[in-house]
């Protein structure tokens, strides 16, 4: 099936599943009108048709799964089960496929809270993916092949997918999706220090949006190794040396990888 023909329906308008919604609306290459929404908070809805009026929404999730091909669930954790006990024998598990966002709960879990036979995928997106850079990390369950190029395919879309073990899922959540806190949490220390020194924030915000723009970007074209892009501007005796050795004497890469470790566990 080609992604313009898609139906898929959202249960959940909050953050992850509003955010994916307007990202897949945006892309042009999915129809706002084959995407779905499902709330008990109508105010989130009327939030979503005054984005795009060409949103299906509805309070109810038996209702927006009816004719949709992908069932999205976009609900914390600890209610998935609760929407499994309301939608799960409105599902037709032949041909319709359930995705769940909802971080730590196994194929096992929702294979138990829905049906053994059915086609599930967890998805670990990030919030960039309403503005076309999410990183989305898959796994799959009873998928056959085509429905895992299909599923890359959507989330594509919205940045960057990538299809992974389950036993990895966990660890790509604190690398991707917590991981844009820290990359934002950087971005916000560059931006005091540059205050600090006498740069106004908002002239600041822009820069620093730059220089990490542009150092990614390096990484990107070059398919180079962070390190080797740090050599080019270390001058022995220089200023970037110093100033990168004055961090790591605070604990900068050591801070970053502990945050890191930190999300992962369990």
């Amino acid at each position: 099936m080609e992604i313009k023909n898609l139906k898929i329906a959202i249960i959940g308008a909050g953050n992850m599943g509003g955010a994916l919604a307007r990202g897949w609306a945006q892309s042009k290459i999915m129809a706002a009108e084959n995407i779905g929404i499902s709330d008990i908070s109508q105010e989130k809805l009327n939030q979503l048709t005054a984005f795009d009026s060409h949103f299906t929404v509805t309070t109810s999730n038996r209702e927006v799964i009816r004719q949709a091909d992908i069932v999205l669930l976009a609900v914390k954790p600890w209610l998935v089960e609760t929407v499994a006990k309301e939608i799960s024998k409105s599902i037709d598990y032949k041909k319709q496929v359930i995705i769940s966002i909802a971080a730590g709960v196994s194929f096992e879990t929702l294979t138990h809270f829905f049906d053994n036979d059915g086609v599930f995928f967890r998805v670990i997106p990030n919030v960039a993916v309403e503005i076309g850079q999410g990183v989305s990390v898959i796994s799959s369950f009873n998928a056959h092949e085509e429905q895992k190029q299909l599923l890359l395919e959507i989330f594509n879309v919205l940045g960057k997918a990538f299809l992974v073990a389950e036993n990895q899922m966990d660890a790509f959540m604190a690398l991707t999706s917590c991981g844009i806190a820290y990359a934002l949490r950087y971005v916000r220390a560059s931006i005091a220090g540059a205050v600090e020194m006498g740069i106004s924030p908002q002239l600041a915000q822009e820069a620093v949006i730059q220089t990490v723009r542009g150092a990614v970007d390096l990484l990107d074209v070059h398919h180079s190794h962070p390190e080797w892009e740090i050599d080019k501007v270390t001058t022995p005796g220089g200023f970037t040396i110093k100033g990168l050795n004055e961090m790591e004497a605070n604990g900068f890469s050591n801070a970053v990888i502990k945050g890191l470790k930190a999300s992962y566990s369990k």
